[in-house]
């Protein structure tokens, strides 16, 4: 079982969601007192085996990874005002109740604000819908405060730690 994990729904390797989803998961655990880096799940390399019928060792080892999170990142750039239909297909493989007791935390980076609450309206419910604890709001980045992330990372993390730790608390994994 790790402790936190990012989970990466951006087609594109080396995307600035994966920038951004790494830098939130690191921001977190160090203000829930987790100092091991992240496990990171980047679906851009596993996009070509989602969609085979066949099974695929990688998507299976992620799929686990990904259940067995106690805080689980998940981050997508907003396409069409939702995330992506890679992430999707992902999350479509685990089973119902895989995410319980895994405290889980939507992130969407856009290039616009006004679709800042795809990220309450499309991925929060999704993760619910797999039994995660969702105890905060999602995470709206816009693609220009990549750059500098610290700031709203530190905003962030000091605004749901809180949150985080008592859901941990109640039931979530440790």
């Amino acid at each position: 079982m790790s402790a936190v994990v990012a989970l990466v729904g951006n087609p594109r390797e080396g995307s600035r969601t994966r920038t951004a989803a790494v830098a939130a998961a690191e921001a977190l655990g160090r203000r829930i007192g987790h100092d091991e880096p992240p496990e990171i799940v980047d679906l851009a390399a596993l996009g070509p085996h989602l969609l085979t019928s066949r099974p695929s060792s990688s998507v299976e080892v992620a799929l686990e990874l990904v259940a067995g999170a106690s805080v689980l990142v998940v981050a997508s750039p907003t396409y069409k005002a939702t995330y992506t239909g890679l992430l999707k297909a992902f999350l479509d493989r685990l089973p119902g109740g895989a995410l319980a007791g895994t405290v889980a935390l939507p992130l969407l980076v856009m290039g616009d604000p006004r679709h800042a609450l795809a990220v309450e309206i499309h991925l929060r419910p999704v993760l619910v819908e797999l039994g995660a604890l969702v105890p905060t709001p999602g995470l709206a980045l816009l693609e220009a405060e990549i750059a500098d992330l610290d700031p709203p990372l530190a905003r962030w993390a000091g605004k749901v730690a809180p949150q985080v730790v008592a859901a941990l608390r109640q039931g979530a994994r440790t």
